[in-house]
């Protein structure tokens, strides 16, 4: 697959800076803050062999992470306390972040990439490993709680 080909599977992510998507046209999310989000993040990586889908991450701030999942996939399902759901649900209009793949884009930036695969989050697993985490049923998350990961490092930042 070559970079023109993969460009035009992804024409939602910009490409310079940061944009918002509304919710409910391509993707939904699931926004996490703070150091679990983190960790679930990994978790999720780490259960899908590096390829959790496409997951945004703030730098600073509530330091929010955002899970971008298929339209319509988290509702009529219950979520942990702490998860914020983004969609285009009637009566609701939510926007999501998203930065360019590289180049400057503070304060978000891509803890994981878009694959070429056009593959979203799993919700249903995502939904999971919150629901484990949110039990205190850590698993993998309490090897990842004591040795925390260190960051993704993206050229062009």
């Amino acid at each position: 697959m070559n970079t023109e080909s993969h460009a035009t599977e992804l024409d939602w992510v910009p490409s310079c800076g940061v944009q918002l998507r509304k919710a409910g046209v391509r993707f939904d999310a699931v926004r996490v803050d703070g150091c679990a989000g983190r960790l679930i993040a990994e978790a999720m990586a780490q259960m899908t062999l590096g390829e959790p889908g496409p997951v945004v991450e703030e730098v600073r701030g509530r330091r929010a992470v955002y899970f971008l999942v298929p339209v319509g996939s988290t509702g009529h399902r219950s979520w942990p306390d702490g998860v914020t759901r983004l969609t285009g649900e009637a009566g609701r209009i939510a926007f999501i972040p998203v930065p360019a793949l590289s180049g400057w884009t503070w304060p978000l930036r891509w803890r994981h990439q878009p694959g070429t695969t056009r593959q979203l989050v799993h919700p249903l697993l995502l939904r999971s490993t919150l629901l484990a985490w949110a039990a205190g049923d850590l698993g993998v998350l309490a090897e990842l709680e004591e040795n925390p990961p260190a960051p993704p490092i993206h050229s062009g930042e």
